[in-house]
């Protein structure tokens, strides 16, 4: 009767703090913009009724218009200089309280002020960032927040990072006495099967006058809203000061988070003073282990196994980067089905949602800070790798915000049990850009800029100097995680520190130096940070137990690091920019997913195999005479045996271990019908795939292609079908929307890596058959109708 009642009031407590969650209130609506420079804007009497009316995540650039005059690097899509505003009150009765505005992310050189009060200036385009507002607030009256963004450097980065606030803003609410923001860590150091343990840290503030006791009480709930677990503390804070507050829970029997099994606790935290609740803070938190071992790899829970890792960029082709979570779901689900595990964040940390994602669908996360430190790298204008480079980017800033910048990445996520690892930097060793060193003459060097050894660029001995310094930047935060960083030019490296430095040694391109690195550095972990397509790469890491795994480039497609005009986008991706799997994602599939697969794609009969780091291979899905009399037929799969069929008759069944490249091909006459492919495993057929011959095409067909919530933005695919309704993947009509209700039209995106007509026309051109027409409602509940249309084509409605 007494353990009961204990925890009737243990469960009373935790709602309590639960329910009582201080105001953070999603900042994204009512916002202005303007795009150019303006005296006076931050003024609050500055006249802005002219300014256009914005709902945030906002990305100017995606805009456009494509054009040549501006970077390769970067989607030869512009920048500039912009500003916003937003005109609120408070609610009433908030007088003593405390408000903070957070940004999850602007880019970039964002200046804020808060009725005219200068709050500061962000360099970082891509880290969070928050300012208290309350000194300057009227709590009875309209208070106007105006927010400069400077990206009149538009070629700064080597790919596209977008201009604006792109992200999330959030206005926060406290008490005098609060959790500071990122004021919670929790980690857990000791578990196993039995019992886990955790150790949370609590910063609190207290910005009154007065010295206070405080009750800091910490609780887990699992997954069915059950307490697990609570401990409280008890505290004196000095006025206007801030104290540590450490605890430890124990679970028993805790359900661990796996890449399998994703299982996430609830942690609440609440202050209160004198039995009244003061603030209070929740977040989801897993138990699981991890530890890397120069031997044998990386193990999770202790359970050994491979990073089966991508790394992407932020953008989603026509949105930009103004991204959302759904759309964000959809990709990392996608990824996943194909056998994916751990992502990189490259080369910057991401919006916030995103971890949460990864958190909740079992992905493993390396978040990295930056592409370079104290020296600018080649930014290309005219096409990757062509011309005079240009040198602007975050290096002009590195000295001053590089060790805060790194540390605030940490602060907002640690609490993550998908991160693993913390990356701060990538290539920054590239070979002669900018670093460079004698071993450069000799020996082999991929991806080296220039020839050998350039005396006139800075010496490598400066990677031992810096690398040092953000590790023991990052240590200071957190020493729960490995410090890595993904080096370009190892050769160069083994030279100076920057290797022994870090924890865990990332390797880009680079897996003919395994063997060699593993006998002469036996106590470094390797593992591939970076990586291209061939079936070669992959087995460096299968076959070697002490290759923890490897990222590939890349894992989506993405705008900018492109190649001369009018290609405005890199389609080194699995999936393209429209969000679709391409033939490349079905290999990678065959070789890291358990559930029974086969995928067959036609091409031409090709004179010789590319084999180069990014390519595809080359297996269509379509059945007709454009290949020619006679047509290569490519099987991927992960079963053991492939049987191929065309109307009816066999052309043989094939094993898949006796081919030495990963998959299997048959060279077959052309004929109209259906092509067959079952896979086999053991015997029996466990998977099938087919192509069929099509009609011409003659309407279209839409459908939603992402679940979206009602303030966020659909995603509506258009594809092409022939009399029969098979989709016509070789149809590229002109297609024309037309939309009736409140909504904003955000883009059309087709996925070809050469279409330069403005993302935010509503006459686009259809590629592979389909394309995505992004669409955001401006009301709740507002009836909208789309209709698509095509001079050649039979049109479609699509309503929501």
């Amino acid at each position: 009767m007494m353990k009961q009642l204990i925890g009737i009031l243990l469960g009373l407590l935790l709602s309590i703090s639960v329910s009582a969650q201080p105001d953070k209130i999603l900042f994204n609506d009512q916002w202005l913009f303007h795009l150019g420079d303006l005296a006076h804007a931050s003024n609050p009497t500055f006249d802005d009724q002219d300014w256009q009316s914005v709902r945030l995540p906002h990305d100017w650039s995606v805009a456009g218009p494509f054009s040549a005059q501006w970077a390769s690097a970067t989607g030869y899509l512009p920048g500039g200089i912009g500003w916003y505003r937003k005109t609120f009150e408070l609610p009433k009765g908030s007088t003593n309280d405390h408000w903070t505005i957070y940004f999850d992310g602007v880019y970039k050189n964002a200046e804020v002020w808060i009725n005219g009060h200068y709050l500061g200036k962000r360099p970082n385009g891509f880290v969070s960032f928050y300012y208290d507002l309350s000194p300057y607030l009227l709590a009875n009256g309209k208070n106007v927040l105006a927010v400069k963004v400077d990206h009149s450097q538009f070629a700064d980065s080597r790919w596209y990072t977008g201009s604006g606030i792109y992200r999330n803003v959030y206005l926060i609410h406290y008490k005098p006495v609060h959790i500071a923001t990122w004021g919670v860590a929790f980690a857990t150091p000791n578990i196993n099967k039995q019992h886990a343990e955790s150790a949370v840290d609590v910063k609190v503030m207290n910005q009154s006058a007065h010295n206070t006791p405080i009750a800091v009480t910490v609780a887990l709930q699992d997954a069915t809203g059950n307490l697990v677990a609570q401990q409280q503390v008890q505290e004196q804070l000095l006025a206007n000061d801030a104290k540590q507050i450490s605890t430890k829970l124990v679970v028993h029997q805790p359900q661990q988070w796996s890449v399998d099994q994703p299982y996430l606790y609830t942690l609440s935290v609440s202050v209160s003073i004198n039995g009244q609740l003061s603030d209070s803070y929740e977040e989801k938190v897993g138990f699981r282990s991890i530890r890397f071992d120069a031997r044998d790899g990386f193990f999770l829970n202790e359970r050994n196994m491979k990073l089966k890792g991508v790394c992407i960029h932020d953008d989603a082709g026509a949105l930009g980067v103004a991204t959302n979570e759904q759309l964000w779901r959809h990709r990392l689900q996608t990824l996943k089905a194909a056998g994916v595990n751990a992502i990189r964040m490259s080369h910057n940390p991401h919006a916030d949602f995103f971890y949460t994602l990864c958190d909740e669908l079992g992905l493993l996360v390396m978040d990295e800070a930056f592409d370079e430190w104290e020296f600018g790298k080649n930014k290309w204008m005219a096409g990757w790798n062509v011309g005079k480079p240009g040198k602007d980017g975050y290096h002009e800033y590195f000295k001053e915000w590089a060790e805060r910048d790194v540390q605030d990445m940490i602060l907002r996520n640690r609490n993550r049990p998908s991160i693993i690892l913390w990356s701060i930097g990538n290539e920054v060793d590239y070979p002669n850009d900018p670093y460079s060193h004698e071993v450069l003459s000799e020996g082999r060097n991929p991806q080296i800029y220039g020839k050998g050894y350039l005396p006139d660029h800075p010496a490598a001995s400066r990677l031992s100097e810096l690398s040092a310094k953000l590790v023991s930047a990052a240590k200071a935060i957190d020493t729960t995680r490995p410090i890595t960083a993904a080096l370009a030019g190892v050769v160069m490296s083994n030279t100076t520190d920057y290797p022994s430095n870090i924890d865990v040694v990332g390797y880009n391109y680079q897996e003919y130096r395994y063997p060699e690195d593993h006998q002469r550095y036996p106590n470094r972990i390797i593992y591939g940070s970076e990586n291209g397509m061939q079936y070669q790469a992959w087995l460096a890491v299968d076959t070697n137990a002490y290759i923890s795994g490897q990222f590939l480039w890349t894992g989506i497609d993405y705008l900018g690091e492109a190649g001369k005009f009018p290609s405005r986008s890199n389609g080194a991706g699995l999936i393209d920019l429209a969000g679709f799997p391409k033939s490349e994602y079905y290999f990678r599939q065959s070789l890291w997913a358990e559930q029974p697969m086969v995928y067959i794609g036609s091409s031409t009969i090709p004179d010789r195999e590319d084999n180069g780091i990014w390519s595809h291979k080359r297996a269509e899905p379509i059945w007709s005479k454009q290949y020619g009399d006679q047509q290569r037929v490519t099987a991927f799969t992960n079963a053991d045996e492939v049987e191929l069929w065309l109307n009816g008759k066999s052309y043989g069944r094939k094993v898949r271990k006796s081919n030495k490249q990963g998959f299997l091909w048959w060279d077959i006459p052309y004929q109209d019908g259906t092509v067959l492919a079952k896979a086999y495993r053991s015997g029996k057929a466990v998977a099938q795939d087919t192509l069929q011959t099509v009609g011409p095409a003659e309407r279209l067909v839409a459908k939603e292609l992402v679940p979206a919530r009602e303030n966020q933005v659909r995603a509506i695919w258009v594809q092409a079908v022939d009399a029969a309704g098979n989709p016509v993947l070789d149809a590229h009509n002109s297609i024309t929307v037309h939309i009736d209700g409140q909504v904003q039209f955000r883009g059309m995106e087709n996925g070809n890596h050469q279409n330069t007509t403005p993302y935010l026309s509503k006459t686009n051109q259809l590629y592979g058959g389909k394309t995505v027409i992004y669409i955001e409602k401006l009301a709740k509940n507002a009836a909208i109708t789309v209709q698509i249309n095509s001079d050649t084509l039979k049109g479609t409605t699509f309503s929501f």
